[in-house]
This record gives C-alpha cells, sequence and structure tokens, in this order.
C-alpha cells in the first residue's frame, strides 16, 4: 500500500451538515449551514459550532448569544447547500427554499419546521480560533418532529433519512452496520 503526506487540514469527514437559524431582534430570520459542528460535553448538554466571523449569521450569534440547530435530511440537501453558498444579506433564505420559521420554546432564534430535530442553543463561549471562531453553547431544549415518534414512543431518528457532508459532497445515510456496544455482547 502506498501513503502520501498532504500539508495540514481537516479531513476529519463525514460530518453533519446542519442548519443553523439564527435571528436579530425586529429582522428577518437567517439560515446558516454549518459543517463544523458537534458535540462536546453530555452533562450539561453542550454542542459547538465554527462559523467565519465575515458571514452574515456570525454578527447575529454574537449579538444575539443563541442560535438553533436543524439537522438536515436527504429531502432538505438542496436547501442545505442554498443556505451555504447564499448570504442572508443579499436573500431570504426561508422564502427561497420555502422553509417555515417556526417557534423554538427556549431561545428567541426560530427552529426550522421541517428539519427533524431542531437543538436549541445559547452561546456560553467564544473562541476565536483563526478562519473560523468557534461558539461553545448549552443546548437549552431540543424539539422532534413526532413523526418519527413509534408506537411505543421511542424516537426513530434514523428513520428521518438523514445526511452528511463529506470532501466537498453530501450523502445519505446508508444501512445499518451495528449498534453501540454490538461488539464485545454476548452472542446468544
Amino acid at each position: 500500500m502506498s501513503r502520501e503526506s498532504w500539508r495540514a487540514g481537516n479531513m476529519l469527514y463525514p460530518l453533519p451538515a446542519v442548519m443553523v437559524s439564527c435571528q436579530s431582534p425586529g429582522e428577518k430570520p437567517n439560515i446558516i449551514t454549518v459543517a463544523w459542528a458537534g458535540t462536546i460535553c453530555s452533562s450539561p448538554a453542550m454542542i459547538s459550532i465554527s462559523v467565519r466571523p465575515e458571514r452574515y449569521s456570525y454578527d447575529i450569534i454574537r449579538e444575539t448569544g443563541e442560535f438553533v440547530v436543524n439537522l438536515t435530511t436527504e429531502r432538505l440537501v438542496r436547501a442545505t447547500d442554498y443556505c451555504g453558498v447564499r448570504s442572508g444579506r443579499d436573500v431570504d433564505k426561508f422564502r427561497e427554499m420555502h422553509l417555515t420559521p417556526g417557534k423554538s420554546v427556549h431561545v428567541s432564534a426560530p427552529l426550522i419546521e421541517e428539519s427533524p430535530v431542531n437543538i436549541e442553543c445559547r452561546v456560553r463561549q467564544v473562541l476565536e480560533l483563526g478562519s473560523h471562531h468557534m461558539f461553545v453553547a448549552e443546548v437549552e431544549g431540543v424539539d422532534i418532529d413526532s413523526r418519527y415518534l413509534d408506537e411505543n414512543g421511542k424516537f426513530q431518528l434514523n428513520k428521518a433519512g438523514l445526511m452528511v457532508y463529506s470532501h466537498g459532497e453530501y450523502f445519505g445515510l446508508g444501512k445499518k452496520i451495528g449498534s453501540f456496544g454490538y461488539s464485545v455482547r454476548r452472542r446468544k
């Protein structure tokens, strides 16, 4: 097997491509697509998103201290891409992509009704790292689409058709290949 060494860069793929919604008081709501997002703590529940300071949403999030992370699906792939390449300075992304801004329970930023999961967040810290600044946020609440609850009330998120971003491309998640702890479970 042959190996090559490349310059330092981000190659940690695939990543969730999430749509982050935000809104300044009295202004139209906005959406920014973020691939630099992730879980950073379980208790308290915390996540991070990293945004370039020149992006329109950056100042909104910095000033309001809140945002909503909206998970994306194969059905939302066009909107996900559009919200990452068009600026909210120039277009109303909710209107252009026929998305519905919904009322969040814990923050003022709207959620995206078409998303199966909306994670309401309040910024706790901003780390100015370089090309991107990381918003470290506490999860204030999670809103789910009840269509994905089974008859026992279990949330069936994997039936929502989630998608990921990998090295410039979007992919739908494939078939189940295992579950947490399966490698050490006793066989019957």
